[in-house]
């Protein structure tokens, strides 16, 4: 298992990209890779909420982690510090032994010369996710936030 850690900026305050963070319909908009579409089944923001989220390709040939051509993962809210800090944890639904264990998601938000710095550091990936995988959905994902949320 390894970590990871992307950093953003966004053009907005810290209030409007910590309310992107926990809308569902927001979610289902900003946090999913460029070739993928997203499904918010369950969300629930607060600490102990529970969400599941499935992330499907859009191209024939992508390959899926809990089916042939979707990602499916749940978990829960650990920490809510309004306007600074969101702190997940998740994992995959798959029945592939090498995608097994928790993984945790801290999304840190800090004032930043015209809007926000959004630090995001996965930990508990499993070594059969490349890190290189990793990191560039986390950037096309901060990529889509800062899109979805400027606009507004």
């Amino acid at each position: 298992m390894y970590s990871t850690q992307v950093t953003g900026h966004v053009k907005a305050s810290r209030a409007a990209v910590y309310r992107a963070l926990l809308d569902a319909t927001a979610i289902a908009r900003w946090r999913v890779p460029a070739g993928m579409s997203s499904h918010v089944h369950d969300f629930n923001a607060h600490e102990g909420g529970t969400f599941r989220i499935s992330l499907t390709y859009d191209a024939a040939g992508g390959t899926g982690k809990s089916a042939p051509h979707t990602d499916t993962y749940h978990g829960h809210f650990v920490k809510l510090v309004p306007n600074e800090e969101v702190v997940e944890v998740f994992e995959f639904e798959t029945s592939e032994p090498g995608l097994y264990g928790v993984m945790t998601m801290t999304t840190t938000l800090t004032d930043a010369d015209g809007g926000t710095d959004v630090l995001v550091v996965h930990e508990g990936i499993p070594d059969s996710v490349p890190a290189t995988d990793n990191e560039t959905g986390t950037r096309m994902a901060l990529a889509n936030l800062a899109e979805l949320v400027e606009a507004n």
